[in-house]
């Protein structure tokens, strides 16, 4: 008996060891190579600590709401931006996790205060999430700049929060730790494996092929989003918290972690503490976000076979902290990164599945020759020391470097005299035989005329066509929309035909997938290239050569622009007016001219 009990409390030591092990990647870490502040030393002080008149109104108001004075002074105070609301059903767990994330803060001594900002339906924002993006991005800020906030946990998932307020983030550089919301739960509808957004794609075509009912259709709405939590895809929900985790912006080992998973609830506090910790040691935006750890974000990019999107978002990123970041540098690191992540749209599995595989330390640690290990991170480490003795459990997920997905190539720009700035492609998720193709254009002026046309018969368009759409940019839609994976026409899905050659300024949904070329550099609606393109014109892809040719020549391309007339702005006043004087075009980040970095820093706000 007195055996038993030994052999039964050893091995239940040796596995609390083991789960210690794993939990303290995600543990607060006090970052000794920094000194910690003295409490007066605090930005919160300012606001909260002198003996005058000012400081006596924010101490009685904080009193007003039932804390006492050593509960909020001399403390880290703590803000939580929280990007929730009913209508993001991606951060529909928000609610418990800032109370998760509190509990983190309390446990370190810290003093939380909840901040709700401008949330972001990746869903129901119209035209686009991201028309909006730069609007969060600077009231995050202006938040961040404004309150007595020494740290500030950014909560974020849905596609457009995680860049948004990452670079607001940068800007008020203020200590900051990500909370990625986690994917969603694996799904399955009549015993096949689903995938958010892709197998919407999917089964849309199918259905426009005949060969799904409209009750099937409406059946398949209760399975594809079964748990709260961005989509379980590479989209680019989780390309960006991938992305957040490289940069050294999160807790390692968190990206992945499943919305509904116990798991999530425990790195939320862990969050909470950790960013006690930053508030202490004052670590800023500004030490982590460096051309390096943007070479590591933009390599594991492409080694998870992340969105499209991603490339606009960090180019953003990398100029609000004075980083001079091309298209040109995307396609120099794709050429030498192999795509291990055998993740949807690209590949075969979701992202619960990539968790379980060793998530992304086990990645990165297969491609670590590619980074560089000395980019520091939140938790007072580096990314070579956070992904040491990373292992992967599952070499089909998470493929070795001599079985990749493909070798390389997972993110490729264009030019030629159709985008002059570049455009970009994913050559993984396309068929092969289109990624050379020659063939006619058939062309719409806009997203409307694109919907009331493309199943006409008359236009009588083949597999060899190639389906432009204008007007879709930044300005021209405006919000450059995910409209690139444009539709196939109904009868050519009814011949077979799922993927042609597709060109436009907008941007692609991260779940999509096909032979699109998207963000088109300069957009049609500013007389970019792309607005000159006729019926019948023949377009030349070479995905290989990095080339996209419009074949009509220089003399007639400068004849049709000087008879074409540019479109008028849709808005004479209010956000949208700020939006079209100041936002850039897509090789340039989409962002707002005015909070681009031009090497100063505002000053902190005057307490009196």
């Amino acid at each position: 008996m007195h055996l038993l009990w030994l052999l039964f409390y050893f091995g239940f030591a040796e596995r609390v060891l083991q789960e210690q092990a794993v939990d303290s990647n995600m543990s607060a870490a006090a970052n000794t190579s920094r000194p910690r502040c003295k409490p007066e030393e605090l930005r919160s002080y300012r606001w909260l600590g002198p003996d005058d008149l000012r400081s006596f109104g924010h101490r009685s108001r904080q009193k007003q709401a039932g804390y006492n004075t050593e509960e909020f002074t001399g403390k880290p105070v703590i803000g939580i931006l929280n990007t929730w609301n009913d209508l993001i059903s991606c951060h529909a767990h928000f609610k418990q996790r800032v109370e998760d994330v509190k509990r983190g803060v309390w446990q370190a001594g810290g003093f939380p205060v909840e901040i709700p900002v401008m949330g972001m339906s990746e869903t129901f924002m119209k035209p686009t999430s991201m028309y909006y993006r730069n609007l969060l991005a600077l009231e995050t800020e202006e938040t961040l700049r404004t309150y007595p906030i020494d740290a500030t946990v950014l909560m974020g998932g849905c596609d457009k929060t995680t860049p948004a307020l990452l670079m607001g983030a940068i800007s008020a550089n203020v200590p900051s730790i990500y909370l990625p919301a986690g994917p969603m739960s694996r799904s399955s509808w009549r015993g096949e494996p689903l995938a958010s957004g892709s197998d919407v794609w999917k089964f849309w075509a199918e259905r426009g092929a005949g060969r799904m009912s409209c009750d099937s259709w409406c059946e398949l709405e209760d399975h594809i989003a079964a748990s709260p939590g961005h989509c379980m895809t590479m989209g680019t929900a989780s390309t960006m918290t991938s992305i957040m985790e490289t940069l050294g912006l999160c807790l390692p080992g968190s990206s992945a972690i499943p919305a509904v998973h116990s798991g999530h609830a425990r790195m939320a506090s862990a969050t909470g503490r950790q960013a006690v910790e930053l508030g202490w040691n004052n670590l800023r935006p500004s030490e982590l976000i460096t051309a390096k750890s943007i070479d590591n974000a933009i390599t594991a990019l492409m080694a998870i076979g992340g969105s499209t999107n991603a490339i606009i978002h960090l180019i953003a990123i990398a100029r609000r902290a004075e980083i001079p970041l091309t298209l040109d540098r995307f396609d120099e690191i794709s050429s030498r990164v192999p795509v291990i992540g055998n993740l949807r749209p690209a590949g075969k599995y979701v992202m619960a599945d990539f968790y379980d595989a060793g998530g992304l330390p086990g990645l990165l640690a297969r491609i670590k020759d590619l980074l560089n290990l000395d980019c520091p991170n939140v938790v007072g480490t580096t990314l070579g020391e956070a992904i040491d003795g990373a292992e992967v459990y599952d070499d089909d997920v998470i493929r070795p470097r001599n079985k990749p997905l493909c070798e390389n190539g997972s993110l490729a720009v264009l030019r030629g005299n159709l985008a002059p700035e570049g455009c970009v492609i994913k050559p993984p998720a396309a068929e092969p035989h289109l990624l050379k193709h020659q063939g006619p254009a058939a062309v719409f002026k806009n997203y409307p005329d694109l919907k009331a046309r493309i199943d006409d018969p008359s236009l009588q368009l083949t597999k060899d066509h190639i389906i432009v759409l204008q007007n879709a940019g930044p300005m021209g839609a405006p919000g450059i929309p995910e409209w690139g994976m444009l539709p196939i026409p109904k009868y050519l899905l009814e011949q077979g035909v799922r993927d042609i050659v597709r060109i436009s300024d907008a941007r692609m949904s991260g779940t999509s997938y096909g032979a699109c070329v998207l963000h088109v550099s300069p957009e049609s609606f500013v007389g970019g290239p792309l607005a000159l393109v006729r019926d019948g014109d023949m377009i030349s892809l070479d995905v290989e050569n990095r080339k996209i040719e419009l074949k009509v020549s220089d003399e007639e391309l400068a004849e049709r622009k000087k008879n074409w007339t540019q479109p008028e702005p849709r808005f004479s006043r209010g956000y949208g007016k700020l939006y079209f004087d100041e936002t850039t075009q897509a090789h340039e980040g989409c962002d707002f001219r005015f909070l681009h970095s031009d090497g100063s820093r505002d000053p902190e706000p005057d307490i009196y």
